[in-house]
C-alpha cells in the first residue's frame, strides 16, 4: 500500500457556518485553550497545531498523519468545550492541504471576516501563531505557512484598498449608533471593557464628537488608562448599575465568561431613566449582554451578527478591491502549496 503523506488541515467553525450560540460554546478562554492544547499534544498523529480563537471563529490549524488523528482532534475539541459532536458537525468545517492555505490567507487578509476588510484579524492571527511558536506547537510546515500568510496579508493591504476607511467592529458600531441617534456629540456613552476593542470603540465615539465617555473595567487601573486616552471617566464593574442609568449608549466587549449586563440589572436601570431609550451593543463572545434585555421596553440590543449585516451594505462599494485581493491570494497560494506539499512528504523546501 502506497504511503500517504501527512495532511495540512484546518478544523473549526466561523460566523459563516455557526450561529452565535454555537460560537459561544466553542469559544476558548485561556483555561479551555490550555486544556485543548494539552489534549492535542497527547493525540497520536498530530504533529503540529495552532489555535485561532476570535469573536467570529474558532479554528485549529495543524499537520496530521492520517484521518484518524483529525477525528481524535475533533473529539478533543468537543470534549474540552462541551459542544455536542452533532452540533459541531452541523456548524463546523474541515479544510485540507491547498484549501487550508487558501483559507488562512483569506482570514489574515480580512476577506473572511464578518466585516470584510477589518484590520484586527491580522494581529489576532499573529498572536495565535506567536503563542503556538513559543510553546513549540508548530514545526516546519506551519511555520512556513504562517510566515507566508503574513507576507500575503501585508501585500494585499499595501496594494489594494480593501482596508480603506478604517473598517472595524468599533467603527461599524459607532456608525450604527449614529444612524439611530443622529448627532452623537450630545450622547452619553458607556464602554464596558478596556481591552483593544473597548479602547477602539471609545476612540471611535470620541472621533464622532462624543465628549461624555465612561470606560468601565473589572480592573480600575485599566479603565483609567483607557479613559485617559479618550478624555473620559473611569468606572469599575461594581459601578455599572449607576453607569447604565446615566448612559444613552452602552458598548460592551469584555472577556467575561458570563453576562456582564444582566436583564435584572438593565431592567432596574430602566425604571430610573423615565422614558429615555437605551441602545446596547454587544461586541463580545461569549456575549456580555443578556439577550433577554431586548424584551425590555425602550431597550434596543444589537450583537456581532447584527453589525455584520449592517457592514454588508458597505461591501458593495469595495467589491472590486475584494476581487483584486482574491486574485492576488490565489496566485500566492498556488506558488506556496507545492513547497508545502514537498515538506509534508519529508522533503526540503
Amino acid at each position: 500500500m502506497e504511503n500517504v503523506p501527512p495532511v495540512l488541515f484546518l478544523l473549526g467553525a466561523s460566523h459563516h457556518t455557526a450561529p452565535l450560540a454555537v460560537r459561544e460554546k466553542l469559544a476558548l478562554d485561556d483555561t479551555r485553550a490550555a486544556a485543548l492544547a494539552e489534549r492535542l499534544q497527547r493525540t497520536p498523529g498530530v504533529r503540529e497545531f495552532a489555535l485561532l480563537n476570535t469573536c467570529n471563529r474558532m479554528e485549529i490549524y495543524g499537520v496530521a498523519e492520517d484521518p484518524v488523528a483529525i477525528a481524535a482532534l475533533r473529539e478533543a475539541l468537543c470534549a474540552t468545550t462541551g459542544c455536542p459532536p452533532a452540533e459541531f458537525d452541523a456548524a463546523g468545517f474541515l479544510r485540507q492541504n491547498h484549501e487550508t492555505v487558501s483559507h488562512l490567507f483569506a482570514v489574515a487578509s480580512g476577506l473572511d471576516s464578518q466585516i470584510v476588510g477589518e484590520t484586527e484579524i491580522l494581529g489576532q492571527v499573529k498572536a495565535a501563531y506567536d503563542a503556538a511558536l513559543a510553546r513549540q506547537w508548530t514545526g516546519p510546515v506551519l511555520n512556513r505557512v504562517f510566515q507566508k500568510t503574513f507576507q500575503a496579508a501585508k501585500h494585499v493591504r499595501t496594494h489594494t484598498g480593501i482596508g480603506s476607511g478604517q473598517i472595524s467592529v468599533a467603527t461599524v458600531a459607532v456608525d450604527l449608533a449614529g444612524r439611530i441617534f443622529g448627532e452623537l456629540a450630545s450622547s452619553r456613552v458607556l464602554v464596558v471593557g478596556a481591552g483593544e476593542i473597548g479602547l477602539k470603540t471609545a476612540q471611535a465615539f470620541q472621533s464622532r464628537g462624543v465628549t461624555s465617555i465612561t470606560v468601565a473595567s473589572r480592573t480600575l487601573s485599566n479603565a483609567e488608562a483607557a479613559a485617559a486616552r479618550t478624555g473620559g471617566w473611569a468606572a469599575s464593574l461594581a459601578e455599572l448599575p449607576e453607569a447604565v442609568v446615566a448612559a444613552d449608549i452602552v458598548a460592551s466587549s469584555t472577556s467575561s465568561p458570563g453576562h456582564v449586563l444582566t436583564a435584572p440589572l438593565v431592567a432596574a436601570a430602566m425604571k430610573r431613566r423615565a422614558a429615555r431609550p437605551l441602545f446596547l451593543i454587544d461586541l463580545a463572545l461569549p456575549r456580555d449582554i443578556d439577550p433577554g434585555t431586548a424584551a425590555l421596553p425602550n431597550v434596543f440590543l444589537y450583537n456581532l451578527d447584527d453589525l455584520a449585516k449592517i457592514a454588508e451594505e458597505n461591501l458593495a462599494l469595495r467589491e472590486a478591491e475584494v476581487a483584486k485581493c482574491r486574485a492576488i491570494l490565489a496566485e500566492r497560494t498556488a506558488a506556496l502549496w507545492p513547497q508545502v506539499a514537498h515538506s509534508l512528504q519529508g522533503k526540503k523546501f
